[in-house]
């Protein structure tokens, strides 16, 4: 694990306003994190990209934003009540905790036999039996906290897409295959939660369920696997840090015909065959009809599809694209994240950031900020860009501070406005990347970097 890396990009997190701790000033919740000013901007850039290539750009999906709180009879329906568990194991000694399935697989490291049973791999004492653990969030409706009005916060977002799939299906009049997208919060309580913002309590998916005939899921699936795998190439990813991997069958959820994770090379992620590490960012999965049979068998309502070519009707089978938010962000932070020496020799910590989806978009840096005429005019392209782009106006320390707070900030162009610039109508651009500055007139500025960044 390289843990420097992620101590830094931690500090750099915080310093910059990207996720603080959740509830910091009393003393804080674990695996509760907020996200800042810069964080709430790269979040709703990437959920605006994902929502325009999976809906906006595409006839076959829509998009829903179902209720969290819903009625727990969908849970059963689902299996999460019966189903969604982690078998946990407890230290009787340092009382920590762990889930028996990490354990036994070596994530803790190598584990001693004692007694023909497990110890502890912290402390080396006696570890308890296995139990079932049930990760949804519970709470009560009403004024009565009993078994009678209890709830669950959703712990995925794709059962409401299930539960209106036809209500839908009715009023956007489409035609299968077609899907429902959505993005929203969904909430697990997550024994081993922890890795920064990689697993934590609440949590944002992006999940879209595309409905096809039985017979056709198998190429679907590919195709949604290809077209994934795709999509982080234009979030700006690094290739060689992205891979495909199918499941084997041992390790398919009870639901899953098929699926295939579409993983990161996170620093903390256990090593994989190839001696690097990698975590999750998204699943791709066949769902079969497990959950249409499911809500249609509890709830007695018909929810199969009358194709009107065939005149006939069957119960489709669904392809599920489901990705992490938070994981997703992390994952962009993580492979933005640069050191390297400026042209004085000096280190400066860079975050290379896709212009697409940067938080701030240009800066405006008026070189000094006691001169009436420069401020002035600093001030009014500053307003001229801010209504179709997220700007930023510095104009306190040194210009090279100053690029260096942008540089961190991810902020991808910089518009220097000099004593020049009062005569020739032209500021300094300076790029992120490459440092390289070039004078641009003032009159282009919105055309360039609509050009630069549609």
């Amino acid at each position: 694990m390289d843990n420097q890396l992620m101590d830094k990009l931690v500090s750099l997190c915080k310093r910059r306003g990207y996720v603080f701790p959740g509830s910091e000033i009393y003393g804080g919740l674990a695996n509760t994190w907020d996200f800042g000013p810069l964080g709430v901007e790269l979040k709703n850039n990437i959920k605006k990209f994902w929502w325009q290539t999976m809906v906006w750009q595409r006839d076959d999906v829509v998009g829903l934003d179902s209720s969290i709180i819903m009625n727990p009879k969908v849970w059963e329906a689902s299996g999460h009540v019966s189903n969604f568990s982690d078998p946990l194991i407890d230290c009787k000694n340092c009382k920590s905790r762990f889930r028996a399935d990490e354990l036994m697989a070596g994530k803790y490291g190598d584990i001693s036999m004692k007694d023909g049973k497990t110890s502890c791999p912290l402390c080396g004492g006696e570890l308890t039996e296995s139990r079932k653990f049930n990760m949804m969030f519970k709470t009560f409706v009403g004024p009565m906290e009993d078994s009678s009005s209890l709830i669950y916060l959703r712990p995925e977002t794709a059962q409401g897409i299930f539960n209106n799939f036809k209500q839908v299906l009715n009023v956007s009049r489409k035609k299968i295959p077609f899907g429902i997208a959505q993005i929203g919060k969904a909430f697990r309580n997550e024994i081993t939660p922890g890795n920064f913002i990689f697993r934590t309590l609440e949590f944002e998916q992006m999940e879209m369920e595309f409905f096809v005939k039985p017979d056709s899921d198998r190429r679907w699936y590919n195709y949604w696997v290809s077209e994934r795998f795709d999509w982080y190439l234009k979030l700006g990813l690094k290739k060689e840090n992205i891979r495909k991997r199918p499941h084997e069958k041992n390790e398919l959820a009870h639901y899953a015909k098929a699926c295939t994770d579409i993983e990161y090379s996170f620093p903390f992620a256990s090593l994989g065959e190839d001696g690097r590490p990698w975590g999750e960012l998204e699943g791709i999965a066949n769902r079969t009809d497990y959950d249409l049979s499911n809500h249609m068998e509890h709830s007695g309502k018909d929810l199969n599809y009358f194709d009107e070519i065939n005149k006939a009707s069957f119960l489709p089978y669904v392809i599920e694209p489901s990705a992490g938010m938070d994981r997703m962000t992390l994952a962009v932070l993580i492979d933005a994240y640069h050191e390297e020496k400026d042209e004085n020799g000096e280190i400066r910590i860079v975050l290379k950031i896709n212009p697409k989806i940067a938080p701030i978009k240009v800066a405006i840096l008026p070189l000094v900020k006691n001169k009436e005429n420069i401020v002035k005019l600093s001030q009014k392209l500053y307003q001229s860009l801010r209504s179709e782009f997220m700007v930023d106006y510095d104009e306190i320390g040194s210009i090279g501070r100053r690029y260096r707070r942008q540089d961190e900030a991810g902020t991808p162009y910089c518009l220097t406005v000099d004593f020049d610039s009062l005569e020739d109508k032209a500021v300094t651009l300076r790029d992120r990347d490459t440092m390289k500055q070039e004078r641009i007139n003032i009159s282009e500025i919105n055309d360039w970097l609509r050009d630069k960044l549609k």
